[in-house]
């Protein structure tokens, strides 16, 4: 599903506001919104953390609200981020310089932090968002044939 209001003149054909939800055949929704603060929010059964790149800007352009960015790591109780990852559970890489890692990779052959894959999934989960908001209707994602699913209009 998704909502977004687009200019009816004028030189830009891109949306202004918007809301996307994503449902996952695992049980999962996510939101987008551009009237959420820029950044992720996973919620749980024990609360929620709230993630994002804080005030940081891209570029001069870039439209991060910088009073309600400040905070790159929020939770619903403060112990969450107290808690201390067990040898049994997930443990991630962690990397300062993405595009660091990124040339790094060229050079030695080894695998970067972020897989093509997983670079490829987060941009199509874009796209057929900006798709969604341009429809009144409801569209299901086959994921496996990346298309839409009985929808030649939206394909």
């Amino acid at each position: 599903d998704a909502l977004a209001e687009f200019p009816k003149s004028g030189l830009w054909n891109v949306h202004g506001d918007f809301f996307v939800k994503h449902e996952y055949d695992n049980g999962i929704t996510v939101y987008t919104s551009g009237g959420y603060t820029n950044g992720i929010r996973y919620e749980g059964t024990d609360g929620w953390i709230f993630v994002s790149r804080g005030a940081y800007q891209a570029s001069a352009s870039d439209p991060v609200d910088q009073e309600k960015s400040a905070k790159a790591l929020n939770a619903s109780d403060p112990k969450i981020l107290e808690s201390v990852i067990g040898d049994n559970e997930t443990h991630l890489e962690k990397i300062d310089d993405q595009h660091g890692n990124w040339l790094d990779c060229i050079k030695t052959r080894k695998a970067p932090i972020s897989p093509i894959e997983k670079g490829h999934k987060a941009c199509v989960t874009c796209l057929i968002s900006d798709i969604a908001m341009q429809f009144d209707r409801k569209l299901e994602w086959d994921n496996d044939k990346e298309m839409f699913i009985n929808d030649d209009e939206a394909n």
